[in-house]
């Protein structure tokens, strides 16, 4: 059986950025999550707003938003997207875990999961530079994909991960 060529390796086996411009143009998609593992007593400031540098949140949601959509300026294969909508949303999932949730949208020819992961990931580490002060300890992740949809190869769904479903659900609820 034949392979399908490698798409970011150019006919001298050097990376590339990949030719877009034959793909079908179609609304995407795509919703990512991390985590910042916290001391209780540093959750519990964030939540009433009460950290020295400020309204945590508000910033970090901020910093999501702009890290998508400069998403292409720091991964250098992956292309400069119009994007239509971005949204981070934060949960409160147990008294010492903040869960964040970036989506993204767009209309084009290539998918916009990167910049899902990039905001959530951006988001996580806003919360620590907000929080270090009070706790260094803070852990950041799991990060991943949860959703996405749209392009040639269709919709994905992660249900293979803790949290992924139910748990998330039940966070969404707390918040």
């Amino acid at each position: 059986m034949e392979q399908d060529p490698l798409t970011h390796f150019n006919e001298q086996r050097r990376a590339k950025m990949v030719d877009i411009s034959d793909k079908e143009t179609t609304r995407r998609t795509a919703v990512a999550c991390s985590q910042v593992k916290m001391k209780p007593e540093t959750l519990q400031r964030v939540r009433e707003g009460r950290m020295e540098k400020g309204d945590v949140l508000a910033v970090a949601q901020v910093a999501g938003i702009m890290a998508a959509k400069k998403t292409w300026e720091i991964i250098p294969m992956c292309h400069p997207l119009p994007l239509s909508g971005i949204d981070i949303r934060f949960a409160f999932a147990a008294d010492d875990t903040l869960t964040i949730e970036a989506e993204v949208k767009t209309t084009g020819r290539t998918g916009v999961e990167m910049e899902a992961l990039t905001a959530a990931s951006v988001a996580a580490l806003t919360v620590y530079d907000m929080c270090k002060a009070m706790d260094k300890a803070m852990i950041l992740g799991p990060t991943y994909l949860k959703v996405k949809t749209g392009g040639k190869s269709g919709d994905f769904l992660r249900t293979d991960f803790p949290g992924s479903a139910d748990a998330q659900e039940e966070a969404d609820q707390k918040f």
